[in-house]
């Protein structure tokens, strides 16, 4: 059960018990100082409570669903690196139709680019580490 579970099962029980919102947020507050909630979520549960919705689980919410990244996905970017290594994250977005943070991730995480454009020859630079050597004269 994660922490906003407990506090709101909390809630429940002294909804239950005919608090009134500024009540619970009273006794939150004296149990959990600065993590409770703020009174507009106790007010905003009080008020599912009172609909007889005494989830403790978020409700999925409409929208657009997060990308996924697929193997597919992956190889298009990994093909369009190495048909151009100088390609931009944009144009692979334009191209892709994925998100700026998915290819981005992809490129960084999934793909490695530094190792994917290694394989283009010689030319290109080597991996730099992340920490450098300071020499002091």
């Amino acid at each position: 059960m994660t922490t906003l579970s407990r506090r709101k099962v909390s809630s429940i029980f002294f909804f239950l018990q005919g608090k009134v919102p500024k009540e619970i947020h009273a006794i939150l507050i004296e149990t959990l100082g600065e993590q409770a909630p703020s009174y507009s979520t106790v007010k905003n549960w009080v008020a599912q409570f009172k609909r007889a919705d005494f989830s403790t689980c978020d409700v999925p919410r409409p929208g657009r669903p997060k990308t996924v990244t697929t193997p597919k996905i992956i190889d298009q970017i990994h093909e369009l690196i190495l048909e151009d290594r100088r390609i931009s994250a944009k144009s692979i977005v334009l191209q892709l139709g994925n998100s700026r943070e998915r290819v981005g991730s992809i490129i960084h995480e999934d793909l490695n680019k530094w190792e994917a454009l290694r394989e283009m020859g010689p030319e290109m630079p080597e991996r730099e580490s992340k920490t450098s050597t300071v020499l002091v004269v």
